[in-house]
């Protein structure tokens, strides 16, 4: 647990649904803010009551989660001495406002936390894949014969296997740092990372085309932005070989799904979607039904034990923001147009 910082302690208060709180922030966490900041008993999901209020006038640091109401010129009004931000999941785009920037709130993000499990499931789902072993277990269960293992295509498997990672994001970069010890090459598209900083990543960097067109997995990490709904079109798609993976933990607006679900649906391409367009798709939706998709319900992201990594994060943030050191994971407003 850190050590309380010597001197008065900032007053902070909790900002988020108290289902999040408790989920998140266990009790040795609690206690950890507790020791840090002089941190007001309740948790605050309407800024807009007489307590909160009460609470938000000396507030001079958020710790803010999922659910957590806009930080907008209301709230800064109520909250005149609000100086600092840290946020226990990724993405600020949902509560953090201009008005926040322009008053030099300083804001800090969990995100790169929140990037080490989806990396992971994307690892997992890569190798998965390659192996075919959704389909083998599959077939495995409805015959109960082992089929002949020396008649396997030789496209199953995961020696030399081309991976197309799309956008050198916080869960892009780590999703190609687990990529290292397997015997597989590497593609990046990123728009905004050059050839040098490419080689520095250990991939090598090609087109958008290239990548969905040489790729025999495709893993979807782009933020959604106004630029990059349906960045995956149905060309794209269609330019993917036959039997290739197309993996999507980003959000599901990125993709044409229309054109995914055709290709999906005629045998084209196989996928693993972590997120779809919307969450949930409708019950009669052909993707549930599809022997070549696999949908899972947004799990990708911190769940359960890896909640203790966010509050981690978030601890340590605020021990270095109340000791004067400044945010180990900032979050800039010029880079928020290229991020989640």
């Amino acid at each position: 647990m850190t050590e309380p910082t010597p001197g008065p302690r900032p007053r902070a208060a909790l900002a988020m649904s108290p289902d999040v709180a408790s989920a998140v922030l266990d009790p040795e966490s609690r206690a950890a803010l507790d020791a840090l900041c002089d941190l007001a008993p309740a948790v605050l999901e309407d800024f807009t009551t007489p307590a909160a209020r009460a609470v938000l006038a000396d507030t001079e640091l958020l710790v803010t989660g999922w659910g957590c109401p806009p930080l907008d010129d209301d709230l800064l009004r109520a909250a005149p001495r609000l100086r600092a931000v840290v946020h226990t999941a990724g993405s600020v785009r949902g509560h953090v406002t201009d008005a926040c920037w322009d008053r030099g709130v300083e804001v800090s993000s969990a995100a790169a936390a929140n990037a080490v499990p989806v990396a992971e499931y994307t690892l997992a789902m890569i190798l998965l894949t390659g192996k075919r072993v959704l389909e083998s277990a599959r077939e495995y269960r409805a015959t109960r014969t082992r089929a002949d293992w020396l008649h396997t295509p030789r496209t199953v498997g995961n020696h030399r296997r081309t991976v197309g990672v799309l956008s050198a994001s916080l869960i892009g970069r780590r999703v190609i740092d687990l990529l290292r010890p397997h015997d597989v090459d590497v593609l990046l598209h990123d728009p905004y990372v050059d050839e040098a900083e490419a080689a520095r990543l250990g991939v090598r960097g090609v087109g958008l085309a290239e990548l969905f067109r040489l790729g025999d997995t495709v893993s979807v990490h782009t933020p959604l932005l106004p630029e990059t709904r349906g960045l995956v079109s149905r060309d794209l798609i269609g330019s993917m070989k036959p039997g290739a993976v197309l993996i999507n933990t980003a959000r599901g607006a990125v993709l044409d799904q229309d054109a995914l679900t055709d290709a999906a649906l005629a045998g084209r391409i196989r996928a693993v979607l972590d997120v779809t367009d919307p969450e949930v798709l409708p019950r009669d939706h052909p993707l549930w039904d599809c022997e070549h998709v696999l949908i899972t319900p947004h799990l990708a992201g911190s769940q359960g034990n890896e909640w203790r990594r966010l509050a981690d994060t978030a601890v340590s943030e605020v021990a270095r923001w109340a000791s004067g050191e400044g945010f180990l994971h900032p979050v800039r407003r010029e880079r928020l147009a290229f991020l989640a």
